[in-house]
């Protein structure tokens, strides 16, 4: 019974462990056809309404969005898929 009890729990550790591996990442988006004040408005929005999206800044003056998001909930292709519906085609900078 203990035996049962032991790998039971060690089951569970080791499946509830894959939620705290998941990744706060971020990366800066050089971002097309900024070419307004409203435009970083619009593009921040898009971003944050993709899930997993934890924080957004967009530089009008650079024409970046840099992203904070979950790899687990998002993925890059995601993020330049919500820019690129809104107007913004964008794209990892190295």
């Amino acid at each position: 019974m203990k035996r049962v009890l032991v790998t039971a729990g060690i089951a569970a550790m080791l499946l509830s462990s894959g939620s705290a591996c998941a990744a706060e990442k971020t990366v800066t988006l050089a971002v097309d056809n900024m070419y307004c004040a409203a435009c970083p408005y619009i593009v921040k929005r898009s971003l944050a309404r993709v899930g997993g999206v934890a924080n957004v800044a967009v530089s009008f003056a650079r024409k970046t969005a840099t992203v904070t998001y979950d790899d687990h909930k998002t993925t890059l292709a995601a993020l330049t898929a919500a820019t690129r519906q809104a107007g913004y085609p964008s794209r990892a900078l190295q």
